[in-house]
């Protein structure tokens, strides 16, 4: 295949990608756009593994092969709730390719008989391949590890963190040096490698549950930007299209995410937000007496009376696979003409869209899903909030200065302004900042206490018989 093909058919590859993204943009075109990107991609692997100087036909097709079985599997045993982990699963597997094929690449080229030395460009791009895929890699298995619960999502704060950081960083950078002024040997990259791999994990460890959606747009954007270097390094467009792609999106949402949460990314990394949990003295002072509960035929009646309500969901929805129940609800209510709609918070959930995608799953129009800055104005002509699995993006301590509250500052869905709020949760158990929440002894909350899907199937029935 000419270098002339080649390049049209990568030309080609990157419509598609750049096509695909925009229709992400919208949950009517979303899914074009990922069959666009999808057709992009399998077009530049296979253009670039037909070129014949990589690798014959039977590795070709044993590769498409395993990929495709492994992918397969993991896309269709994957439920809803795991969508978090698996996004962070690929970013790491994305990070990884990136450093292994960066320093399989330098392995080659020292090989061979060198006329000339390395150029900066082809050592410069496999350092950044390196040590931004390492940190991607390791820091996306620890971030599935914590979503998945096997190790704690609380913060792990350990003593001179940041020191043992910034040494494992300057470390990198040295190693970097050395493979530019000398590049003879592909012991930098390995020693790089391994270095960066540690480093992934010493700065996602300290990282809370809660800040996971921020963690996952940034790990997305570092896989990019390590694809994007090896493309450099392989002189490979379609690489460094697509990273770039990928990397610009993942820091814009980033950016998006932590505005949501008026915190500076420099504070969602270091802060360890959530790593304290409130004592049960400060629990007590927040909830002595003032909570109220209320039987699903309580909280039917008052829906059998409104005029308008407005649902919150957060992850103990997802949680409790409880968004088809959702769905009945709001079919129900309906039915009665009562106005229903969706207040999402940008940060609800385990990764950016969580929710909406949750939500979508269970065929909720998407023009009822509105957006944190557009449901706030309309809490004050509520009936009735109902808040499912949600905790800190309700929490009325946000709106607070004080330094010493985690989320102080934090935008949140104002559902204390509406006549009557009420808490589909299991427990009054703090949310993953660690604070208790007033909203729960708030005077016009109600707490109905258990599972969520089980709640909401028994609030259904019993508002169809009211």
């Amino acid at each position: 295949m000419s270098n002339t093909l080649i390049e049209f058919f990568y030309l080609l590859a990157a419509v598609l990608f750049i096509l695909g993204l925009k229709g992400l943009g919208h949950p009517r075109t979303a899914v074009g756009g990922n069959l666009a990107a999808a057709i992009g991609m399998l077009l530049a692997i296979v253009v670039t593994l037909l070129d014949q100087r990589i690798v014959g036909f039977s590795v070709i097709i044993g590769g498409f092969a395993a990929g495709s079985i492994v992918g397969a599997i993991m896309a269709y045993r994957a439920p809803m709730t795991a969508m978090p982990q698996m996004v962070a699963v690929f970013n790491g597997f994305g990070g990884g390719a990136s450093m292994l094929a960066a320093g399989a690449a330098l392995e080659e080229v020292l090989a061979g008989d060198l006329l000339e030395p390395l150029g900066t460009q082809f050592t410069v791009s496999t350092a950044s391949a390196a040590i931004i895929g390492a940190v991607a890699f390791s820091g996306s298995l620890i971030a599935f590890a914590k979503l998945q619960g096997l190790i704690s999502e609380r913060p792990i704060l350990l003593p001179g963190r940041h020191i043992m950081n910034a040494a494992m960083l300057l470390a990198c950078l040295g190693l970097g040096g050395w493979l530019v002024m000398e590049p003879t040997s592909s012991l930098p990259v390995w020693a790089m490698g391994a270095v960066a791999t540690v480093l992934g994990i010493m700065l996602v460890i300290p990282i809370g549950g809660a800040d996971m959606p921020v963690v996952i747009c940034l790990l997305n954007a570092y896989s990019g930007a390590a694809a994007a270097g090896l493309g450099w390094s392989l002189n490979n467009s379609v690489l460094v299209i697509a990273g770039s792609l990928v990397g610009a999106s993942g820091f814009i949402l980033t950016a998006l995410m932590c505005k949501a949460m008026n915190r500076s990314l420099a504070n969602v990394i270091f802060a360890g937000v959530g790593a304290v949990a409130a004592s049960e003295a400060d629990t007590e002072d927040v909830y002595s007496g003032r909570v109220k509960s209320a039987s699903a035929e309580e909280v039917a009646m008052l829906m059998d009376g409104a005029r308008r309500v407005v649902i919150v969901p957060g992850y103990g929805l997802a949680v409790a696979h409880g968004q088809y129940a959702v769905q009945d609800l709001t079919q129900a209510l309906e039915a009665r003409g009562v106005e229903v709609e969706f207040g999402i918070h940008p940060v609800a959930g385990r990764m950016p869209g969580h929710m909406n995608v949750l939500l979508a799953e269970a065929d909720v129009p998407y023009e009822k899903l509105k957006e944190m800055d557009e449901i706030n104005p309309t809490f004050k002509q509520t009936d009735v909030v109902l808040v499912v699995g949600a905790n800190d993006v309700v929490n009325p301590l946000a709106r607070k200065s004080d330094p010493s509250i985690p989320i102080a500052g934090m935008p949140i869905l104002d559902v204390d302004q509406a006549r009557t709020v009420v808490i589909i949760k299991r427990s009054l158990s703090p949310g993953f900042a660690g604070i208790p929440n007033p909203l729960f002894a708030a005077e016009n909350s109600l707490m109905l206490y258990g599972d969520a899907k089980k709640v909401i199937t028994d609030l259904v029935a019993a508002f169809k018989e009211s």
